[in-house]
């Protein structure tokens, strides 16, 4: 087992091998729709009818992207299954003994349900983040690093999911990156505040998906994992799922699956190009099709892109 931020530095003298069969290659111009400008903004969209169904047959004409306000046409419009790069973050803390075999059921429930070229890493914390695989498709690998169970020590979401986001940004070879996170208490030891990280989120384009298996008898330290796992949801455009009991894990992992691979994919140049370092509230409306809801980031930061890994432990 291997702390995360000590894998990166190995990264840089040893380099990184995948030790699986390699993926089929995604259509040619998978890797540059979506930021054939680097000011594009790029957003993933998920569409529910009033029962929460996901609706995957709605025109470019229906959609409408405000950005302060102000209706941004639209330059990308997709609703494909497109291959992810994908990280997996599970609470190993003393809490989570008795849950970690469920959960780990669950987590290859989700992979087996997810695009067969998608590509996947797995992170246990507790005290520390470690990377016990890196990226694979390789299902074995997946299950011999959830079987790693060593619970014990606090809970430094907040730090993993940071590092899971570095991580991400300098290994992922997908342009969309998703995080789902599994834990069952409130971040007690992290170094990174909840708003650092939502902000750090918000500007990597990660959907942060979370299951909260929060003990209601804590109800004050319910609340604050719950508000923590919300606002990375919200911020990002994904979903936090609380589970009243655990034999419902495995039930949401395939709806994760389901819906990241049935999302509208939509882009645009902003009309206001100036990179002031404001943040821009984004607003997505479907018109005409009824009672819908559009869930995606809720703005983004007007900032200049970063070069990729700059802000990354490998570079540390």
């Amino acid at each position: 087992m291997r702390r995360l931020n000590s894998f990166f530095g190995l990264l840089l003298l040893t380099g990184f091998l995948h030790a699986q069969e390699p993926p089929k290659p995604p259509a040619a111009d998978d890797d540059v729709i979506f930021k054939a400008d680097t000011n594009m903004v790029v957003l993933q969209a998920t569409v529910l009818d009033k029962s929460g169904k996901l609706v995957t047959n709605i025109p470019q004409s229906a959609f409408h992207v405000m950005e302060n306000g102000v209706e941004q046409p639209l330059k990308i419009f997709r609703r494909e299954d497109v291959p992810v790069s994908m990280g997996i973050i599970i609470d190993n803390s003393g809490s989570m003994r008795d849950k970690r075999a469920k959960v780990a059921a669950a987590a290859l429930a989700l992979v087996k349900a997810s695009n067969p070229q998608d590509e996947v890493f797995i992170v246990n914390f507790n005290d520390d983040a470690f990377l016990d695989c890196p990226f694979t498709n390789d299902i074995k690998k997946m299950e011999e690093a959830l079987d790693k169970i060593d619970s014990k020590g606090g809970t430094a979401m907040r730090d993993a999911i940071s590092m899971s986001i570095d991580y991400l940004k300098d290994k992922g070879k997908k342009d969309k990156k998703v995080l789902l996170v599994v834990t069952d208490g409130n971040d007690n030891t992290s170094n990174m505040s909840l708003e650092q990280l939502v902000r750090k989120a918000t500007q990597s384009e990660t959907l942060i998906y979370s299951i909260g298996l929060l003990n209601e008898e804590e109800k004050r330290e319910a609340v604050k994992a719950k508000r923590a796992l919300k606002a990375l949801a919200e911020s990002s455009g994904a979903m936090d799922y609380y589970p009243k009991d655990l034999t419902e894990v495995d039930k949401i992992t395939p709806q994760v699956a389901h819906e990241i691979r049935n999302q509208y994919i939509l882009g645009y140049l902003p009309l206001n190009a100036n990179l002031d370092g404001t943040f821009r509230k984004i607003n997505v409306q479907v018109k005409g099709y009824g009672n819908i809801t559009v869930r995606t980031r809720n703005g983004y930061y007007a900032t200049p892109a970063p070069l990729k890994g700059s802000n990354s432990l490998v570079n540390k």
